[in-house]
């Protein structure tokens, strides 16, 4: 029985529900912590008299954190499986973000937000391949966006929590909620998320996988001796060569330009949003809203898109999403004195486009490669992406220490979209696919 493609044939029930809503939630809390540090800035450059050069360095000491945590959190999963990944990177965000409440100085905020961005970014890559492997093939798309926007809620409670908490209790007090996670989630990792069937398969996992194969398929008839196989390649860990092995090489780096674009513009924004429009002479409480803005946008487009990636290709909704984003991004610069209601709109779509092209890109990857370096390809990616996201903040900070135009900060931050949507079209497709024949195996024949 081939395993890949069983799990590929089954039709949409509760075990797939089940399983987007509890990686949804482990990337809700992603969404919240990354959004809680740019809603928490104003505050804190006026309690810390840090310059916005400084404020961005602190900003992107997260982002270091993520990077390293997707590449090796994506690597390690090979070799101890996706869940174990998952659940510790769960319980390394939402104790060190919690930890953030007693931190005396800047340097200890750098430093703990380091240690969230470690889990933070080993949670993304693992979550979206486990849901990647267990996704009947025609709602693959429609799933993996769906359960990304756990993201888009994050940021909307992030920002929901920062104008009611921030002028209650200080910005403080949006970081000690960051560890419900503790309470809520982590118990429900352990005890419901299943193993990715890959690794079931490597490790000889039989009856595990037996009982996963039956709640993802019920139609499918498993008795005693039923061999299991998968579509992978002979090696059994996938390494950064093969990314760049067997015709991998061009559509690899092109989507490592793609992700660092995209992810220098995203965390860039959400960095220094609020505090953009503080600077154009909104008030606070205003600017904290324009980010609520943004996430509730982001969290429909990303549904309705995820629906049309599935019928008119990925690859077209994601250049629209970038295009969109650069355009509208570029429009905001623009803005002063314009009515308050076109603002918001500008933001909401601009915005939304941009973050959900980035949910559009990981299902992306994650469709493209094959089974054996999906989680390794998409681990590289976020994680090169991630130095996309560390000059993000770095940039913002230097260009407001600057006193750049306020229309220089966005255009800066609107070109990168057009070079994602650049690279993206100059991905072959085909070229992720081509696994040599003599390279495929039917892995190693499990009994059940």
């Amino acid at each position: 029985m081939n395993v890949t493609t069983v799990l590929g044939e089954s039709r949409f029930n509760r075990f797939h529900g089940g399983l987007a809503t509890l990686c949804g939630l482990t990337i809700l809390f992603d969404g919240y912590d990354l959004t809680i540090y740019g809603a928490a800035l104003p505050s804190m450059i006026k309690e810390f008299g840090i310059s916005p050069a400084q404020a961005g360095a602190i900003g992107s000491w997260a982002l270091v954190g993520m990077m390293l945590g997707a590449i090796f959190g994506g690597a390690l999963s090979d070799r101890v499986g996706r869940k174990p990944i998952i659940v510790g990177s769960v319980l390394l965000y939402s104790v060190f973000t919690g930890a953030v409440f007693w931190a005396d100085t800047p340097t200890e905020v750098a430093l703990l937000r380091f240690a969230a961005g470690l889990g933070i970014g080993g949670v993304m890559p693992n979550a979206v391949a486990l849901v990647a492997d267990y996704a009947p093939a025609k709602n693959r798309h429609t799933l993996v966006s769906s359960m990304f926007s756990g993201y888009m809620v994050g940021g909307i409670l992030a920002s929901l929590v920062a104008i009611v908490a921030i002028p209650a209790f200080g910005w403080r007090s949006i970081y000690l909620i960051g560890a419900i996670p503790l309470v809520l989630v982590l118990p429900a990792l352990v005890r419901y998320l299943p193993e990715s069937p890959s690794y079931l398969l490597r490790m000889d996992r039989t009856a595990d996988l037996s009982a996963a194969v039956r709640r993802a398929n019920p139609s499918v008839q498993i008795v005693p001796g039923t061999t299991f196989q998968a579509d992978v390649q002979r090696q059994e860990r996938a390494t950064l060569r093969q990314l760049f092995a067997d015709g991998f090489a061009a559509p690899t780096a092109l989507l490592w330009v793609a992700f660092f674009m995209v992810l220098l513009m995203i965390y860039g924004l959400l960095t220094w949003l609020p505090q953009l429009m503080v600077k154009s002479g909104y008030a606070l409480g205003s600017s904290l809203s324009f980010l609520l803005t943004l996430f509730i946008a982001a969290t429909i487009v990303s549904c309705v898109g995820g629906y049309l990636a599935d019928r008119l290709g990925s690859r077209r909704v994601l250049v629209v999403a970038y295009l969109l984003a650069a355009a509208l991004i570029t429009l905001l610069g623009h803005l002063g004195g314009a009515p308050l209601i076109l603002v918001y709109a500008v933001i909401a779509v601009g915005g939304g486009a941009a973050f959900s092209a980035q949910i559009f890109a990981n299902a992306f990857a994650a469709e493209l490669y094959p089974p054996v370096l999906r989680t390794a390809g998409l681990g590289w990616a976020l994680g090169v992406g991630r130095v996309g996201a560390i000059v993000g903040p770095l940039l913002g900070g230097i260009l407001l220490d600057a006193a750049v135009p306020l229309s220089a900060n966005f255009l800066v931050f609107a070109i990168p979209g057009v070079l994602a949507a650049t690279s993206v079209l100059l991905i072959r497709t085909n070229s992720f696919r081509a696994v040599p024949a003599d390279e495929r195996s039917p892995a190693r024949p499990v009994r059940g």
